[in-house]
């Protein structure tokens, strides 16, 4: 998912002279509004796969964008890449990130966290208890994307890594019970988003529209599912096999350990206890909730639901985590749990922490402003047309097309605002309501499914920072899982189209999920006996 970013600032008055020149020439830039667009996202995420670094990658996806963008003009190409950059950070995210970073490591300098580890291996006994209660916790972590994966990812990993989890799978687990969890949760910064793109005259407003799409949500729906079926079955396979083969055999990783050797948390105090780290997250998740309950209310909500729907959800993320500092700092302190310069040095050593995950987030929202400046949604939206017949094949087209859009761009939520009201406009004066609730939940299906796969996709790098895991391993792992998902919803959303019925489709849909791994796990089972037998 990418959020919404700030307005671009004022800068020296050169600059805009010289900006304007440069948006003049862009003006007249003949790659602007065409499938030139989709070419440094698509380059960008094949030279990942590729190299297997992610960094170099994007950078280039983002050269090649300023290329097209000014037409090939060399110092237009340099001046637009940066201007480009500045204006599609998200400096609340970062911050975010950075405070965040600090409550880990303070978790982790006062013995909190080793301390929850110890108390959680004695109760949970076991790999798939381990993952079960990732999965529970992650579920339970519905308001915002972002702050589930960071979170479940601290708690959760001394445990996993206790059980020897790799760090693939917890990323798999962490990512898969954080996006398609908001996207059904009607409490959560996501369907806020969804409310604001769906137009007034849609004759349903956009709660309840959001609302009649959660049973068509296949994607989100059977991705919990098959998360489930993974952890309860044991079943692994792909390049997950491998990671977890490794794991057992003591290596977490299997490649890109080394990114995360730059913080090492030394000395951590043997006075910790659970509650430091239990405690901390209460006040981090009770905080977030109630600011952003408050910044709806400001916005001029009458109720709980609507107040997520006008929540600042950005600037409560960084009030809850400054509240939760400074409720560590009143724990530890007087308790001598940790030294004062300890607490200090561990903002340092926070953003050295995110460092990986937050140069990622800023190319890839740099590749994100450079697809918005080519106008990519231009392109998908004359591409698409407002005019096509609600036949029963829509909403897997609506499906598949949402997958490649938001595959493309790292982001669900731009997806939603091109696509939404594409689909509702399709449907006049409420015409077959029921055809328009399937093709929206589509959208926003396949929207999540193509941010869920996508390298450049925000949640997909917090996903990783979270589990502390080789960014592309997460992707390219996380991709076999998705794309059986993915293949299923397709077949779902023809039979909803059909039928027209949620039930009918959500059951005929999980049924066919559960079969094709069935199958799956006998073909692995089949060809362990014969490497054993070999």
């Amino acid at each position: 998912m990418t959020r919404q970013v700030p307005e671009p600032g004022q800068g020296i008055i050169m600059w805009k002279v010289i900006e304007k020149r440069m948006k003049e020439k862009m003006d007249g830039s003949m790659f602007i509004g065409t499938w030139w667009s989709l070419v440094p996202p698509l380059l960008a995420i094949v030279l990942a796969f590729l190299t297997k670094e992610v960094y170099s990658s994007l950078f280039v996806g983002v050269a090649v964008g300023a290329l097209l963008y000014t037409g090939f003009s060399p110092w237009d190409s340099f001046v637009s890449f940066f201007e480009i950059m500045k204006d599609s950070m998200n400096l609340n995210i970062l911050i975010f990130d950075v405070l965040l970073g600090m409550i880990i490591v303070l978790m982790a300098k006062s013995g909190g966290s080793a301390a929850y580890g110890n108390w959680a291996g004695s109760k949970i006994k076991s790999k798939k208890s381990a993952l079960l209660a990732t999965t529970g916790l992650g579920v339970l972590i519905f308001v915002d994307d972002y702050f589930n994966c960071l979170t479940v990812g601290s708690v959760m990993r001394p445990v996993t890594d206790r059980y020897k989890v790799s760090r693939a799978k917890l990323a798999y687990i962490i990512d898969s019970t954080a996006a398609p969890v908001c996207i059904i949760a009607p409490i959560s910064s996501w369907a806020a988003a969804v409310n604001s793109y769906v137009p007034d005259d849609a004759g349903i407003t956009g709660f309840q529209l959001f609302l009649r799409t959660i049973p068509y949500n296949l994607y989100a729906l059977l991705t919990l599912a098959m998360v489930l079926f993974v952890v309860i079955t044991g079943f692994d396979f792909g390049q997950m096999k491998r990671h977890e083969k490794n794991a057992v055999n003591g290596d977490l990783f299997t490649s890109g350990a080394e990114e995360f050797e730059t913080v090492e948390i030394e000395n951590a105090s043997e006075k910790g206890k659970v509650m430091d780290l239990i405690l901390p997250v209460a006040v981090l998740i009770l905080s977030a909730i109630g600011a952003m309950i408050y910044t709806g209310y400001l916005g001029g909500a009458t109720d709980v639901f609507t107040a997520f729907s006008g929540c600042d959800a950005e600037t409560s993320l960084i009030f809850a985590t400054s509240v939760t500092i400074l409720f560590m700092l009143i724990l530890y302190l007087p308790r001598k749990v940790i030294t004062f310069k300890g607490f200090m040095d561990s903002f340092v050593e926070g953003f050295k922490l995110m460092i990986p995950a937050v140069a990622i987030l800023i190319f890839a929202w740099s590749l994100k402003g450079m697809g918005d400046a080519l106008g990519i949604g231009v392109f998908v939206e004359n591409l698409v047309g407002t005019n096509a017949s609600a036949s029963v094949i829509l909403p897997a087209v609506m499906f598949m097309i949402a997958i490649f859009l938001a595959f493309s761009t790292g982001t669900s939520w731009g997806t939603f605002a091109i696509l939404v009201p594409i689909v509702v406009a399709m449907f006049p004066g409420q015409k077959n309501l029921e055809m328009m609730i399937i093709s929206v939940a589509a959208v926003l299906a396949g929207a999540v499914c193509g941010d869920h796969i996508s390298p450049i996709s925000d949640t997909t790098v917090m996903s990783s920072a979270g589990a502390q895991s080789n960014h592309i391993n997460h992707v390219s792992t996380q991709m076999q899982y998705a794309m059986v998902v993915a293949a299923v919803c397709i077949v779902g959303y023809l039979i909803a189209g059909i039928v027209k019925i949620w039930w009918a489709a959500l059951g005929s849909s999980l049924l066919i999920l559960f079969a094709v791994l069935t199958v799956l796990k006998r073909r692995e089972q089949k060809k362990n006996a014969e490497e054993q037998h070999a």
